[in-house]
């Protein structure tokens, strides 16, 4: 897994960040994030794992293990 900066929030996570899992392989990028902003409640992140329509995948806060300033690490095996 390449450097992904410092740890950060997910109110700074954006579109087309990279998503990698446990073991380091990269499984796609953000699509969108979704939260409660205003509760600061995080719910998790829609990844896009294709370059075709229709790859789009929910991960679950409790499964995201670090968000950074450049991609986000998941607690899951590819």
């Amino acid at each position: 897994m390449p450097d992904l900066g410092e740890p950060s929030s997910y109110l700074l996570l954006g579109k087309g960040a990279a998503v990698y899992s446990s073991d380091g392989e990269k499984v796609g990028d953000v699509e969108h994030v979704l939260a409660d902003e205003e509760r600061d409640i995080f719910d998790g992140i829609v990844l896009d794992t294709s370059v075709l329509p229709g790859g789009h995948r929910f991960v679950d806060a409790d499964q995201v293990a670090e968000v950074f300033d450049l991609g986000v690490e998941l607690q899951l095996d590819p």
